[in-house]
């Protein structure tokens, strides 16, 4: 058993607000690049954040880690710091960067890495801005 390496995951949901807008372009450049995502009075989604972490199953457990620790986690660095918020400007860890959901997914695996286990690894930030848009991160 020891030399198994298995992948587990962990589904969140948060709401949140956020505009794609670059400053240095003029109004017409970011309708024409980001369209309603520019939006001026912001936009909003309902994000599922899938984590994947792998690892060996515990000799005791069975577990490659608790999900009810990776779930307040995830609680803590993430969903509380994101839900019901706009992006652009309620989110320390997203300050001045584009909050693009490939953005958002690299932050957040930022948020996470130094806060797992010693034997349990990061793998995979699977994030949905909708059920047919979705990024993929993996470190």
């Amino acid at each position: 058993m020891s030399n198994k390496l298995v992948f587990v995951t962990r589904k969140m949901h948060f709401n949140g607000a956020h505009k794609l807008y670059n400053p240095s372009w003029s109004e017409a450049k970011n309708e024409e690049v980001f369209g309603r995502c520019a939006n001026k009075n912001w936009h909003g989604h309902n994000f599922d954040l899938y984590v994947t972490v792998k690892g060996q199953p515990n000799k005791d457990t069975g577990f490659v880690m608790d999900l009810k620790k990776l779930k307040l986690i995830l609680e803590d660095r993430v969903v509380s710091k994101l839900d019901h918020q706009n992006f652009n400007l309620d989110v320390d860890f997203l300050r001045n960067i584009m909050p693009s959901i490939e953005n958002i997914a690299i932050k957040i695996w930022e948020q996470l890495e130094s806060e797992l286990p010693k034997d349990v690894q990061l793998h995979c930030i699977k994030l949905f801005e909708t059920e047919n848009q979705f990024v993929e991160y993996y470190g």
